[in-house]
């Protein structure tokens, strides 16, 4: 059977570094921070007082007020990001096929908003202090179901759900459903907002939060030394995949192609990194095998980079692992270092970042390094951008339960 070629022709992206695709790559490249005090609500009682947070974004400005209402702010961001990458693509949408278009949107959590108002509605007023609309604001499928119901996409329309790996789980099998014939066009991606109370509450409660409340932009720091947990982000990124026949028929501009995806699992703890990195090896592994490249041909790696202790320092030596002498020479990254760590988003607004840089020639720095550690000791592009022809770029993301991803993008040549 003869796959098909699949290109990225549409992005967007809703983050706290910036609103849309272009100001998102622009602050990255600039080594801009998104972190800041959270003004959310009240965390006079939270270890953590800050957190990634998109600014300047208001309901009002995409929906109406009854439609807002009825929408989590997952999938408010996920609608928005969508629109945005529609746009950006160009399709025509009264003459594509809308049978042949998928729509594969997932989150990590789900509508945490919701789900927290909701039940403190039960326990303050009763069973009918819940909204009728309760269930499908918080389920994680909604979002691309929203999205198919608002542009008439009619095929394939479902969503993976793994933790932090969710974005790029969705983006590779929507990649698998265009090169497999039984779309043409995919809108993919993920999205979350939890920083709420409970969300918050959560993550310090199993104390994976930085504590660095008094200075916040220099709070996510990925390999270095004295990083003290991930902060907790928002937002969405979504990108339109095309069959390669389908894009150069209509003209559209190509970012970059995909061209293979590792997944696996850790088969080890429910949130604790295997400290022999099997899983992630094999998940880079097999994406290397899948896109037919030697593991030498990697130029970038956008990690998933959280900025934990255990997290960072198990990353690497799997990378050192699979690309051996050749590890030292990737330039790699953590663009969390200014977002944050957006959840189920993360995988889909970092697959941006990553495929970007072989469409710009442009590596975004890892922001906030200041002091070595000698257990993360790769090129990660520390403090300052850096220019260099890139022809393939990786990106990881791996989520709570052991779930390993890596997609890898090419350098679009005809």
């Amino acid at each position: 059977m003869t796959h098909r070629r699949v290109v990225i022709t549409g992005l967007g992206a809703l983050t706290p570094v910036g609103n849309n695709a272009a100001e998102f790559w622009n602050g990255l490249v600039e080594g801009k921070s998104g972190v800041r005090t959270n003004d959310r609500f009240d965390t006079s009682e939270f270890p953590t007082k800050i957190a990634g947070l998109i600014d300047g974004y208001s309901p009002e400005d995409h929906f109406d007020r009854k439609e807002a209402r009825r929408l989590d702010p997952t999938t408010q961001y996920a609608v928005v990001a969508s629109d945005q990458a529609i746009e950006d693509s160009s399709l025509d949408l009264d003459s594509i096929d809308k049978d042949r278009v998928a729509v594969m949107i997932g989150t990590g959590i789900g509508g945490m908003k919701t789900y927290y108002e909701n039940c403190i509605e039960l326990h303050e007023r009763g069973p009918r202090g819940i909204s009728p609309f309760f269930v499908p604001m918080m389920i994680p499928d909604i979002a691309a179901g929203q999205v198919s119901i608002k542009y008439g996409f009619r095929g394939p329309n479902f969503c993976a759900v793994s933790a932090c790996a969710t974005g790029s789980h969705n983006v590779g099998l929507a990649y698998d459903s265009v090169r497999l014939g039984t779309s043409d066009i995919a809108v993919a991606g993920g999205a979350d907002a939890s920083v709420v109370p409970i969300g918050i509450g959560g993550f310090n409660a199993m104390k994976a939060l930085s504590t660095r409340n008094d200075s916040p932009e220099t709070a996510s720091r990925p390999f270095d030394a004295t990083r003290d947990g991930f902060v907790l982000g928002e937002g969405a990124g979504i990108l339109v995949l095309e069959s390669l026949d389908h894009a150069v028929a209509r003209g559209a501009r190509i970012y970059a192609e995909l061209v293979g995806y590792g997944f696996s699992g850790d088969a080890y703890h429910v949130s604790a990194p295997d400290p022999d990195g099997n899983g992630v090896k094999l998940a880079m592994t097999n994406a290397c095998s899948m896109a037919g490249i030697s593991t030498t041909d990697i130029d970038h790696i956008n990690m998933h980079g959280t900025s934990t202790k255990l997290g960072d320092a198990a990353e690497t030596k799997s990378i050192k692992s699979v690309f051996g002498d050749h590890a030292y020479n990737i330039q790699c990254n953590s663009t969390k270092s200014m977002t944050g760590h957006t959840l189920g988003a993360a995988g889909a607004i970092e697959s941006i970042a990553a495929l970007l840089t072989t469409y710009h020639d442009v590596i975004p720095p890892t922001i906030n390094f200041n002091e070595a550690d000698p257990e993360c000791d790769l090129n990660y592009t520390f403090n300052e951008s850096v220019v260099k022809e890139v022809h393939y770029a990786m990106n990881n993301a791996f989520g709570f339960g052991g779930h390993n991803t890596a997609l890898i993008f090419k350098k679009y040549q005809s």
